[in-house]
């Protein structure tokens, strides 16, 4: 199966995915990141889609169709997301069934951009990260795999996050494997 990566930062989700042996044939970044760095060291061809416009006349729609374009260019079967910035509601039209997320809360608590802020503001003692197939409604997709993570009366949002980071990074590419094997649907 081939399989492209969208990534937007740090590229640490990226890393474990490459880490584990998972072929990847392309990674697509929406602004400059070490993802790309990341990808291009392992070999794999690193594009960027640069997002210029973060204000209201983004054209999401023509911004998308670039994305799906260059997954396309690849022949890419299943698209993985791992940390990228920008929603990119077209791909789940063109992509049915074949796009992965994880998302840092379990689905279908705290959705959106802040999960990790929303979890602790809401005082809950337990939170953790899902991995879900991608629908054009944000965090709503079939959920492939959950696992939980405790949230300490110290932590911080940083902390917090970095500790769901952790397991996301084994239970991410672990599930990867397990779609690619037909395992989980």
């Amino acid at each position: 199966m081939r399989i492209g990566v969208l990534a937007s930062g740090s590229g640490t989700i990226l890393q474990a995915i490459l880490d584990a042996g998972i072929p990847v044939e392309v990674v697509v970044a929406d602004r400059p990141c070490a993802a790309l760095e990341r990808a291009e060291a392992a070999g794999v061809p690193a594009l960027l889609v640069e997002r210029t416009d973060f204000g209201k006349s983004f054209d999401r729609e023509g911004y998308s169709t670039e994305v799906v374009e260059a997954l396309r260019k690849y022949d890419v079967e299943l698209a993985v997301i791992a940390g990228f910035g920008t929603i990119v509601p077209e791909a789940a039209t063109a992509f049915p069934n074949r796009i992965l997320n994880t998302h840092p809360s379990l689905l279908p608590a705290f959705k959106g951009w802040h999960a990790v802020r929303e979890a602790l503001a809401a005082g809950v003692k337990v939170t953790g990260c899902t991995v879900h197939l991608v629908t054009e409604e944000v965090d709503a997709g079939p959920i492939l795999a959950q696992e939980t993570v405790p949230v300490l009366p110290t932590d911080t949002e940083a902390t917090l996050h970095e500790r769901i980071k952790e397991v996301e990074r084994r239970l991410y590419p672990d599930t990867i494997k397990r779609f690619m094997n037909g395992e989980i649907q």
